[in-house]
């Protein structure tokens, strides 16, 4: 089994505000046992190109971001995936950190398939996947539009052994928008039942407290059957084990790359 917690909460009103929260998030994971927990996407300093007020970027402050998060997840022995943008010699990217329960970065995933218009005029992708593991347990992330249009992002990590593929998100507007009533009528939803049942994993997925979200904050089972959600505009934390025995990867693993030539 695996405790999961997926962490869905408003955009801080600034960095150090983010990293009080995740901070907090930390301690009450520890308390309910949670291995790992997930923030939604670039939850530092927020999703730039969206309808978020931002400054410019400053590398420094999400440096020091980043060492308060460590020093976070040291002092629970939780591990965390957190959004957060960064600055690299490729330009500013929109990254997933993973940090294990000792606080050691074990490395990132960059958003690659970027979503086109603002977010594709602030961000560069660095064109790499990877697989991660805590606790024994492999796992991959797909970055909001990745998991919503690109399934691949998914059966990349799972045919590599990944059982759960978590997926930071900011889809919806604090703004504007649909106010949703009924989880699943949306394509959001839709398309997370798809990306587990079509792999036969957990996926789990992350989005930011909003007034008019798209999607919900949710895990699906391998079957692609939700198992929970927060509700809409609702700050909470959502906790749950993982039967990893029912992650069984059956479909990926039957995928046959050469039947289908370039």
């Amino acid at each position: 089994m695996l405790r999961i917690g997926l962490a869905a909460f408003r955009q801080p009103k600034s960095v150090p505000d983010g990293v009080d929260t995740i901070r907090r998030v930390l301690k009450d994971c520890k308390k309910r046992k949670v291995e790992i927990v997930c923030f939604s996407e670039t939850f530092l300093p927020g999703l730039r190109g969206a309808d978020f007020d931002l400054l410019p970027p400053d590398q420094p402050t999400m440096e020091e971001a980043l060492r308060g998060v460590r020093a976070g997840c040291r002092e629970t022995g939780v591990a965390a995936i957190v959004g957060m943008e960064w600055v690299s010699d490729l330009g500013l990217e929109n990254r997933a950190f993973v940090i294990s329960p000792a606080g050691k970065v074990l490395g990132y995933q960059t958003k690659n398939q970027i979503t086109p218009g603002g977010e594709s005029e602030n961000y560069t992708a660095d064109g790499k996947r990877r697989i991660f593991k805590v606790n024994g347990t492999t796992f991959g992330i797909t970055i909001c539009h990745e998991g919503w249009r690109y399934p691949e992002t998914v059966r990349w990590p799972v045919v590599r052994g990944a059982q759960v593929i978590f997926q930071p998100q900011v889809t919806g507007s604090d703004k504007k928008g649909r106010t949703l009533k009924k989880w699943g009528e949306m394509f959001y939803e839709k398309a997370m039942q798809c990306r587990a049942a079509e792999n036969t994993v957990y996926f789990a997925s992350v989005n930011c407290a909003m007034r008019h979200q798209n999607s919900a904050t949710s895990l699906i089972d391998p079957q692609g059957n939700m198992m929970a959600y927060v509700p809409y505009g609702k700050e909470d934390l959502l906790v749950a084990d993982l039967d990893l025995t029912k992650a069984t990867r059956f479909v990926a693993k039957r995928y046959n790359p050469k039947l289908y030539p370039a």
